[in-house]
């Protein structure tokens, strides 16, 4: 909706702002993760090596992207389709439900922990991104950091309030796997996505800085 130009801001994939770096990012705020992040990586029985296949959902554009970046790095040569498939990347909600009920039976390429053992860096996920000519984009930003504050600071609520994980998991997975500070190591991170994705022919070349707000 955002590319469509029906919203002025909105929270969307990190992969949206490569695509097209026109929009302005609320600075300081995202969803990254510095490690392991548990809900997106890829399932496998067989050695993801020998893995001709790879089932992905194409519309996750960042974790698919992500994906072709890793395997690209790590020479393992698997094609990604819509069907069935050898493995299959696994995003969200769905991932930790699956994760969960699976443990044992399969293993977990967890895509956020293989970038940061082959970058040292944090994984940019989401950013909110404003539109170029938006009206007030400081206010709004400004606002937006507030709102991210309150929300860290009301991080017990919200984990009490998760009808979907106990309260353990969901306080592991938002204090330990999640990050939601756009720091300069997060944004080293999402400019080595950009030059990875161009790397690997998924972006056109471009130099174009961070348009942070």
């Amino acid at each position: 909706m955002l590319a469509e130009g029906e919203l002025d801001v909105a929270f969307v994939s990190s992969f949206e702002f490569l695509r097209d770096p026109s929009y302005s990012i609320v600075d300081g705020v995202c969803v990254a993760a510095d490690g392991p992040v548990y809900s997106v990586f890829v399932a496998h029985c067989q050695p993801l090596e020998a893995a001709d296949t790879i089932a992905a959902d194409p519309n996750s554009r960042t974790s698919v992207n992500l994906l072709r970046c890793l395997l690209a790095e790590r020479n393992i040569d698997a094609d990604l389709v819509s069907g069935a498939a050898d493995a299959e990347l696994l995003i969200g909600d769905q991932a930790i439900c699956f994760r969960q009920q699976h443990e044992g039976d399969y293993e977990f390429w967890d895509l956020a922990e293989q970038w940061k053992l082959l970058t040292g860096l944090p994984f940019v996920f989401a950013l909110w991104l404003i539109r170029p000519g938006t009206p007030n984009p400081h206010e709004i930003a400004d606002q937006l950091r507030v709102l991210c504050r309150a929300n860290i600071g009301a991080l017990d609520d919200i984990i009490a309030a998760e009808p979907a994980f106990s309260p353990e998991f969901c306080d592991r997975y938002f204090r330990e796997h999640l990050r939601f500070t756009f720091g300069d190591r997060e944004k080293q991170g999402l400019l080595h996505f950009r030059a990875l994705c161009q790397k690997h022919g998924l972006l056109p070349p471009s130099a174009t800085p961070l348009r942070l707000i």
